[in-house]
């Protein structure tokens, strides 16, 4: 396997512990001290300043780190649901769906919609859902 770039790697990293309860409380103890504060310095406008340009540089940064990391996820996800695809001999022509336009998308979704509606009325009936009926 190839080695991550160093931004892969760095990405990775913030999103785990972004998303750790110890981060969290990092944050909060953070507001918190910053509350208290507030008193101190008679409420200013330097002090509302300050927590406001912190959050947004932190959040405007997290948005790149994680779209970063949920993209190298999806893609990741995508490829194993190709691969479940291909090797349980299905419909070879659902692979690599996200590429399509949204009407074409809209199609298939609706294709499949039949397909379990018509189940949920065959169970209705009485039958069993193991077939695998064919897409419209």
């Amino acid at each position: 396997m190839a080695k991550n770039s160093w931004f892969t790697h760095f990405a990775k990293r913030t999103a785990h512990f972004a998303g750790r309860p110890a981060a969290f409380m990092l944050a909060a103890g953070f507001v918190v001290a910053w509350a208290l504060c507030g008193p101190l310095v008679g409420f200013s406008e330097r002090w509302q300043l300050f927590i406001n340009t912190g959050t947004t540089i932190v959040t405007f940064l997290m948005v790149f780190l994680i779209q970063n990391t949920q993209n190298r996820d999806t893609a990741a996800i995508q490829i194993k649901l190709d691969e479940l695809i291909r090797v349980s001999r299905g419909h070879n022509a659902l692979m690599d769906l996200e590429e399509l336009e949204d009407a074409e998308l809209e199609r298939f979704r609706r294709q499949y919609e039949e397909l379990a509606a018509r189940a949920r009325r065959s169970l209705g009936e009485g039958a069993t859902d193991t077939d695998s009926p064919e897409p419209s």
